[in-house]
């Protein structure tokens, strides 16, 4: 247990290092100092900086992922794109890391971006994968159009997150006042994009809802194995 949570606490610190300085100025020295451990103590969790930091990004969409399960968990309707991008969203507001992930923020993440996609090609993969699988079950209960491609309404969905992210630091001062105001944009612009409305949706997305939660239980078990895979042994 001291292990894990020296593990824990050396996560912590990194991940405020990150947001205040930056990848390029972060440095295990001051990573050690900030946990109050040694800086060997650092080696003996973590192989290189890079992969503790990875790890720290691994671990903010994991807090998403995870609060994304419990929410199909407790009401079958935010298996609807529209609501899961919704909530999606506001974690993004909530949740620094991602934010400097989602819009690409070189002055926080340096090349520590790029090094992500390599080491996580699988994850990345799997991601695509299971929302393509979320909206083709969504199909098939009636709950999301049929009348195109479904990689395309991928793309779509993905396209229009991607604006409503980077218009947070492009568009602030052009933003409507709350963050709630901006999600809810954002929910029916996906709304009024893809998603069918029919008359037994409660129903219908019960039903899917059980088809899904698998899907991104698994993803989360991925991305806990990457963060596993950093780890020293």
């Amino acid at each position: 247990m001291e292990r894990a949570e020296r593990g824990e606490r050396i996560l912590e610190a990194a991940g405020e290092l990150l947001l205040a300085w930056g990848y390029a100025r972060v440095t295990i020295e001051e990573i050690a100092r900030r946990a109050k451990v040694g800086k060997g103590t650092v080696y003996l969790h973590w192989k290189t900086k890079d992969a503790l930091l990875l790890a720290v990004m691994l671990k903010a969409q994991a807090r998403s992922q995870q609060r994304h399960v419990a929410r199909l968990r407790a009401d079958p309707l935010e298996v609807l794109p529209s609501r899961m991008m919704r909530e999606r969203f506001q974690d993004f507001l909530t949740e620094p890391v991602l934010r400097a992930l989602y819009t690409d923020d070189c002055d926080v993440l340096g090349r520590l971006n790029d090094h992500a996609k390599k080491e996580c090609a699988e994850l990345i993969v799997e991601a695509d994968r299971t929302l393509r699988r979320h909206l083709e079950v969504l199909r098939a209960h009636g709950l999301v159009r049929t009348d195109t491609d479904v990689r395309h309404q991928q793309y779509a969905l993905l396209a229009i997150a991607t604006g409503f992210f980077t218009a947070e630091t492009l568009l602030h001062e052009r933003a409507p006042d709350t963050p709630q105001t901006r999600a809810e944009i954002l929910a029916r612009t996906v709304r009024s994009t893809l998603e069918t409305a029919p008359d037994h949706a409660h129903h219908a997305a019960t039903a899917a809802v059980t088809e899904v939660i698998p899907l991104y239980e698994r993803l989360a078990d991925l991305s806990a194995r990457e963060i596993d895979r950093q780890v020293r042994r």
